[in-house]
């Protein structure tokens, strides 16, 4: 450093090349003992608009987990952990369950519908409670999510959206499966990926003309954006290509969706012509 910050002027030359914000103690900690999961997790009271009963349930901390990349249908990937695993609320006395940000907004009509025709029949799994959620149980109230919002009638947008984040948390646990080295269940968790991708494709294409926009907190250029990827993901080429061509003509389509758009176009032609070399060769 220098001039105001010159500290060999006082006889402190050795802070120089410190950041003056660092903390050294905690860096150190860091290099010894590499963040876990739980170290990016809180608990959060959240009391259960159903039954009234109140439990804790693990949330991520604001700010503190790195996001690293996107999948191309828009899933985020982040270093340490899948935070797909903690957007789901559960009730663990009635089991209702929902997306976290959906979780409290139910009407009286619906917490109705959802105390006789969920709750009086429902089976609820028991899991060993630890500092964070596996696969298995997070994937468990991400079946009673979608459940819940059968029972009460949520809209397509809502629905065909739990269905969505349940084929990312399906991948996650693939990916989680690999890294392990078992390949045990494997095929069975990428086969459920792609079963509700297709569901989601569905219930967002029903959405998009009974809905109003935003869905899902998407506008209409992201939610097309979605389809197409979905579409390109389920192997439906064509209408994925109908749905990029659409975006890139938007001209109120965002700059980043159109790139995305852009991308996903070429990944269109380039798939179609493997298709093609596959069907001549054959």
């Amino acid at each position: 450093m220098s001039g105001l910050f010159d500290f060999g002027s006082i006889g402190l030359s050795d802070l120089d090349e410190e950041d003056i914000f660092e903390d050294k103690k905690q860096k150190e900690k860091e290099k010894l003992e590499p963040p876990k999961e739980e170290d990016f997790l809180l608990d959060k009271e959240v009391e259960c608009p159903v039954c009234g009963n109140k439990s804790n349930q693990k949330i991520l901390k604001t700010g503190k987990v790195k996001l690293i990349s996107t999948d191309r249908d828009l899933r985020p990937k982040y270093s340490i952990l899948d935070s797909g695993k903690y957007e789901v609320y559960q009730c663990g006395v009635c089991g209702y369950a929902a997306l976290a940000k959906s979780f409290s907004h139910i009407s009286a009509k619906q917490t109705e519908m959802i105390r006789e025709g969920f709750c009086t029949r429902v089976k609820l799994r028991s899991f060993v409670q630890g500092a964070t959620y596996s696969y298995e149980e997070a994937l468990e109230r991400y079946k009673l999510a979608l459940a819940c919002a059968m029972v009460r009638k949520a809209k397509a947008g809502e629905k065909a959206y739990i269905c969505l984040k349940t084929a990312w948390l399906l991948r996650g646990y693939a990916e989680f499966k690999k890294e392990q080295g078992d390949t045990g269940l494997l095929a069975e968790i990428e086969k459920a990926e792609q079963d509700y991708l297709g569901e989601a494709y569905r219930g967002f294409s029903k959405a998009v003309t009974v809905e109003s926009f935003p869905i899902c907190g998407m506008d209409e250029s992201t939610i097309d954006y979605l389809l197409a990827a979905l579409a390109f993901e389920t192997g439906n080429l064509e209408a994925s290509s109908r749905l990029v061509y659409k975006i890139v003509q938007n001209k109120n389509a965002g700059s980043r969706v159109k790139e995305r758009a852009i991308n996903l176009k070429d990944e269109i032609l380039a798939e179609t012509r493997r298709r093609r070399n596959e069907k001549s060769e054959n």
